[in-house]
């Protein structure tokens, strides 16, 4: 790594470096003098490129040049093109981590009856079908009002327009999502709310859900009631006073899972936030702890990074399939996926797929995958596991809670308020975002282009996931209430 005030070359192998703040025409970037303006998070020529040489960032080749270029040029779209194409074939060559350090440590967490821990002790409306999201709001909204101070973290429910004409894996998809949150170990008292004629009513359901607690889940059928609004605040009521006898103890750091995501990226991403969630990631599997790390799309490009990880063939495999199967998810729509879509990701100085990819998997930091999970599946081996789903930021962040994840690590660097049913933590790039937005961010991570290290700044934000774990704070989305679900769909609605 070679930096100075306004650029850094992140591998020696590298033909670019990254402007970290926006340079003129004529600046001198690392010896070489800047051709045009460079924005800040984008990237200038440190050599020669040649027309279809490949351009090099984080050691990695993020595309080949589509023109000749010489030292000092701006590299962007305009130049630079994706080298990925279509489903491939690969070899398990084994790269993985050494053995981690062994560290020990407690948060006070809520012990559930089935083994599991949470970090909050809120009362979930989780509705079988979208036709009754209003009433749901109602409960909630009159709720509050009712069982405020009651010794309870919140109430709150999660729309969504499905549950009913659905075909397939869609509709399993979402019994299997809406399943995983009733099963939430974050609530402490959960109502399911049915209408009673959906493809998803309740007996299905209950089907899907498997055990539960009579004491923590129950069950209400709209069109069965007379009045579903007064009988699903008496039922709220009888949650309230159940969950409200449950006490914080001291538990295993090991309990805590943590789900990894990015969106609305820029330059910096790669280089400040994704590194220090990395390194969050590493630490909590030093402590026999559990990260899920998703978004598949952007992990092309960078997949042979993880596969290597894979701690046995069987692993490999699995991963394979997660690429490749994606890919023909893509391919069957005839839609291209190699060039990076975003224009908030493309403004902010990436350019290709594997320019993101290479960025956005540094979350997983530098631990072995212990597993790998279908759309909708739970966590049951701890450690660094990667799990199918989708970019799409509400897509993805409710994939993980559903999961399992206690906590979503958010980087941008761009902003975002968007929140998940869990403390979704938003990890900023630079620092003039954390500042502009600071009602949306959590964390700075652009302060590791100053002095801070990054077992200094790990330190510090490790303290406060456990502060946030320990319900000491809140993430910005839950002092905004802004709680949403987005359910993957790829098929057929009646």
């Amino acid at each position: 790594m070679l930096k100075t005030d306004n650029a850094l070359r992140i591998n020696n192998e590298d033909n670019v470096a990254v402007a970290l703040k926006d340079v003129k025409k004529g600046e001198v970037i690392l010896g070489i003098s800047a051709l045009a303006d460079i924005p800040k998070g984008h990237k200038m020529a440190m050599s020669d490129i040649q027309i279809n040489e490949n351009i090099i960032k984080y050691g990695y080749p993020i595309g080949h040049a589509t023109i000749n270029i010489e030292p000092g040029e701006h590299i962007h779209t305009h130049n630079l093109k994706t080298n990925l194409k279509g489903v491939l074939e690969y070899n398990y060559e084994p790269n993985l981590s050494g053995e981690m350090q062994k560290r020990e440590g407690t948060f006070m967490g809520y012990k559930r009856p089935n083994g599991k821990v949470g970090i909050r002790n809120e009362i979930w409306i989780i509705n079988t079908v979208g036709c009754v999201n209003k009433v749901a709001e109602r409960i909630v909204k009159e709720a509050r009002s009712k069982f405020e101070n009651k010794g309870i973290d919140g109430i709150h429910t999660f729309t969504h327009p499905f549950g009913c004409s659905q075909l397939g894996e869609d509709h399993i998809y979402t019994q299997k999502i809406l399943a995983n949150m009733v099963n939430h170990p974050n609530a402490g008292g959960v109502l399911v709310l049915g209408l009673g004629c959906e493809n998803n009513n309740i007996d299905e359901f209950k089907k899907v859900l498997g055990n539960w607690d009579e004491s923590r889940v129950k069950f209400l059928v709209a069109q069965d009631s007379e009045d579903e609004v007064e009988e699903g605040i008496k039922i709220v009521s009888e949650l309230v006073e159940s969950a409200s006898k449950l006490e914080r103890e001291e538990v295993c750091i090991s309990n805590l899972v943590i789900g990894l995501k990015c969106g609305g990226s820029d330059g910096l991403s790669g280089i400040t936030a994704n590194p220090l969630v990395g390194s969050v990631s590493d630490r909590l599997v030093e402590y026999g702890g559990t990260t899920i790390l998703t978004e598949v799309p952007e992990m092309f490009g960078a997949e042979t990074i993880l596969m290597g990880r894979c701690e046995n063939e069987e692993l490999f495999g699995k991963t394979v399939d997660l690429i490749n199967n994606f890919k023909e998810y893509f391919i069957r729509y005839n839609q291209e996926v190699y060039e990076n879509p975003s224009p908030g990701n493309k403004d902010g100085g990436i350019s290709t797929l594997e320019d993101k990819a290479l960025g956005c998997t540094q979350k997983g930091g530098t631990s072995n995958v212990t597993d790998v999970l279908d759309y909708g599946e739970s966590v049951n081996r701890t450690g660094l596991n990667l799990l199918k789903s989708p970019g799409n930021d509400i897509v993805a962040i409710t994939a993980l809670m559903s999961a399992g994840a206690h906590i979503v690590l958010f980087t941008t660097g761009r902003g975002t308020p968007v929140g998940s049913p869990v403390p979704t933590v938003k990890v900023s790039s630079n620092s003039e975002l954390a500042e502009r937005k600071s009602a949306w961010v959590d964390f700075d991570a652009g302060v590791l282009l100053g002095d801070i290290s990054m077992t200094e700044l790990t330190d510090k934000f490790f303290e406060y996931l456990l502060d946030l774990a320990n319900g000491k704070t809140q993430a910005k989305n839950e002092i905004s209430d802004y709680r949403e679900i987005s359910i993957f769909k790829d098929g057929v609605t009646l």
